[in-house]
């Protein structure tokens, strides 16, 4: 597992925005994790997506290494932030939006506002 860790640590600092998920952000495999990517997408969220499904070291090991049990797993700068429930209410709260500010990732503030209007 210790291979899996060390792809997981590489893939996670590498890259600002990292959504471990079922399936990819064109093509999502499960409802969380397409939840997940549809915020980040419609938000313009540069992200890299990894496909669990593909790899099950991944799939067991983004597991340990958060000691998170469920996917989709949202990183930011090398952070875990967290699962569709608290992504979705970050989201909505506009606490992502502050991480996102915070952290330097370039997102749509509008199409963030929308999301949070739609769902008022």
């Amino acid at each position: 597992m210790s291979d899996a860790r060390t792809r997981i640590e590489e893939t996670v600092k590498a890259n600002d925005v990292v959504l471990y998920m079922k399936g990819t952000k064109s093509m999502p495999q499960c409802g969380f994790s397409s939840r997940v990517a549809g915020v980040l997408n419609y938000m313009g969220v540069d992200y890299t997506d990894v496909n669990v499904l593909a790899d099950d070291e991944i799939r067991q090991g983004i597991k340990d290494y958060s000691d998170w049990p469920t996917i989709p797993q949202l990183y930011v700068k090398g952070e875990f932030v967290g699962g569709c429930d608290i992504i979705t209410e970050m989201t909505l709260s506009g606490e992502l939006d502050g991480l996102f500010d915070a952290s330097g990732v370039t997102y749509d503030k509008d199409a963030a506002d929308k999301i949070r209007a739609a769902n008022a």
